[in-house]
């Protein structure tokens, strides 16, 4: 998927945001309603340096938002061709 054709360069202001900086946005999944990062850059593998500090700003969300444990995935699933990592719930 070419870059003009990707929904997370679209960032469409689709549900609540929390952050948005030079790097990342972080806002509610539209499809699983928890918290997902989103690097600026259309590119599915950021540098580690890159990655650590999406993590950073998206765990500094989950804690605000989410109630209990929660871990970072990223594995991209349905948009491969772009990173993106959500904070899901930790089953109880």
């Amino acid at each position: 998927m070419a870059a003009d054709e990707c929904e997370l360069c679209e960032a469409a202001r689709l549900t609540e945001w929390y952050h948005d900086d030079e790097a990342c946005w972080v806002a509610e999944c539209e499809a699983c309603f928890v918290p997902m990062v989103v690097w600026k850059r259309h590119d599915p593998n950021p540098p580690e340096e890159v990655r650590v500090v999406l993590h950073q700003r998206l765990s500094a969300v989950a804690d605000r938002v989410l109630s209990g444990e929660y871990w970072i995935d990223d594995r991209l699933r349905s948009i491969p061709g772009h990173y993106h990592a959500h904070a899901r719930r930790r089953p109880r």
